[in-house]
């Protein structure tokens, strides 16, 4: 694994690779890498819907990953000075992985003196996690943008975990003509069913064993409507009955909502893809999960 800081020699590396006739797979994260991201890496890793063939010879895809604890995604009393940043174990689990390039951009690169362009996302970013997190996904979409804007990858990889985050990268792409295929990879679990998340690692044991309450919630709720329930509001009910048995849970939001749009809906309609999201507080950490979910 080749590791890069600046503009340049990501750039260097990627038109490189082209002239070879070689695709590129970009996964971006903020480090504290996981088993989330490397199941991001693994697919990158296996191409974009199996390797393409120029003739007989198979062209390879290229993977490149980035590390960039973002500033301008923390609100003023969120956790940007304390997140995780085990630089060197990121570096480790990235190169086991099978990135070719690991590119590690300074602030200073990203966001020189002078640097005033955002971008806008809009209504999607401020419902759900944008009202808890005002300003979080203008902040996110301006530095993905900037992160597209030199890898210039075929494919973006990214988790369904972070489901609206996905989606407003997505149409950020669509409505700003961006070059590049986003792909999702399904939200990778812990044995007990806790999403993987880089900030789990603030949760102590006694958090840790009531931070499982979010998907054990979610099981409630898939089997709700397994069973035929499609009313928002008991369904909403299913998720909060499990939590009451979580003291150290608290609620941020539980919502259900079509996956496309966002919009809140009031029954699961057939056809549709819903999405099933909730967020809630276990000590010092915000956890986040979903389902997606489709009635026939």
């Amino acid at each position: 694994m080749k590791r890069a800081s600046s503009i340049a020699a990501v750039r260097g590396a990627v038109t490189r690779w082209r002239a070879r006739g070689e695709r590129v797979s970009f996964v971006p994260t903020m480090g504290a890498i996981h088993a989330g991201h490397v199941s991001l890496v693994r697919r990158a890793r296996g191409g974009d819907g199996g390797p393409a063939r120029r003739g007989r010879r198979a062209i390879r895809d290229r993977v490149v990953a980035s590390i960039f604890v973002n500033p301008l995604q923390f609100g003023p009393h969120e956790d940007f000075r304390r997140y995780p940043r085990p630089l060197r174990l990121d570096r480790a689990r990235f190169a086991k992985a099978g990135v070719d390039l690991l590119w590690e951009p300074r602030a200073a690169d990203l966001y020189p003196p002078g640097h005033t362009t955002r971008v806008r996302v809009g209504a999607l970013g401020d419902i759900l996690e944008g009202a808890s997190r005002p300003g979080h996904f203008d902040g996110v979409a301006t530095v993905v943008l900037k992160l597209l804007n030199v890898v210039r990858p075929d494919v973006m990889w990214l988790g369904q975990k972070d489901a609206q985050q996905a989606l407003l990268l997505e149409r950020m792409c669509h409505d700003l003509d961006v070059p590049v295929r986003v792909r999702r990879g399904a939200t990778v679990r812990e044995p007990d069913g806790l999403a993987w998340s880089s900030r789990n690692a603030y949760l102590n044991p006694a958090e840790r064993l009531q931070a499982a309450a979010l998907s054990r919630s979610l099981v409630a709720a898939r089997r709700a409507l397994e069973t035929g329930e499609r009313s928002a509001a008991r369904l909403a009910r299913a998720v909060r009955r499990v939590w009451r048995g979580f003291p150290l849970v608290r609620e941020d939001y539980v919502a259900v909502v079509d996956a496309a749009t966002l919009e809140p809906l009031p029954t699961v309609p057939r056809g549709r893809r819903v999405l099933v999201a909730v967020a809630a507080r276990v000590g010092r950490a915000r956890l986040i999960d979903n389902f997606e979910w489709r009635a026939r």
